[in-house]
């Protein structure tokens, strides 16, 4: 994935017809999905009168936003507003939109407009573990990872600049590192290939463990 996109949900957190808030660098962004299953990425910001739309409702192919019911399309277009139902929404009333893709079970989002879209992991199933967020910066989260693994005995590999490959004897996993702001960070993590003795519930504690370990003073090698 190029460096310039971020993780920011699992893609089974985020059901059809739903939406959620979260924050990259410590701007606040909204991921929803429409009736086709299709991630969209946008400012979380109603520009009526600034009321987050993570807090709204999908109708269709439209995010609506929940203080006055504005509609906007896939682009970000207003299309309809309660209030004044014949009206032809002017062209103006935009919100300002995203790339968003799925890559490996995980929603990802690049503030670069001009960003590549990365190559795809094919051919290689990845079941959701769990998403936790750490009150460490996204550098010294990565390294606590790559010098101790998220258990004992854990192979860790860097693939990028926010993306871990860990492996131990019973699965294999993917870490992305979302930069939720200086001091903050989210961690998606996701499962390539889990041995049948152990479950995903036993993997997701794995990860809990691993985010209370980073809540005191942070041990790397």
């Amino acid at each position: 994935m190029d460096a310039a996109w971020h993780p920011v949900a699992l893609s089974g957190d985020i059901e059809p017809a739903t939406s959620a808030g979260f924050k990259l660098f410590g701007q606040e962004l909204v991921v929803w999905r429409d009736d086709k299953g299709t991630a969209h990425v946008w400012e979380d910001r109603c520009p009526h009168r600034g009321m987050r739309l993570s807090f709204g409702f999908v109708r269709g192919n439209h995010l609506a936003c929940l203080y006055h019911g504005w509609q906007y399309d896939r682009s970000g277009q207003c299309r309809h507003i309660p209030a004044h139902p014949d009206l032809e929404v002017p062209p103006t009333i935009t919100v300002p939109v995203y790339k968003a893709r799925e890559w490996a079970g995980i929603i990802w989002t690049s503030l670069d407009h001009d960003a590549a879209p990365g190559e795809e992991i094919a051919g290689i199933p990845a079941v959701a573990v769990r998403s936790v967020y750490l009150d460490k910066p996204v550098a010294t989260a990565i390294a606590a990872l790559v010098a101790n693994g998220l258990d004992d005995g854990d192979a860790v590999r860097q693939l990028g600049q926010n993306l871990c490959l860990v492996k131990s004897a019973t699965s294999q996993l993917l870490a992305a590192f979302q930069p939720v702001s200086e001091t903050r960070t989210g961690m998606h993590v996701v499962a390539l290939d889990v041995a049948p003795d152990k479950p995903l519930k036993d993997l997701a504690r794995i990860v809990e463990a691993f985010r209370d370990s980073l809540s005191g003073e942070v041990r790397v090698g």
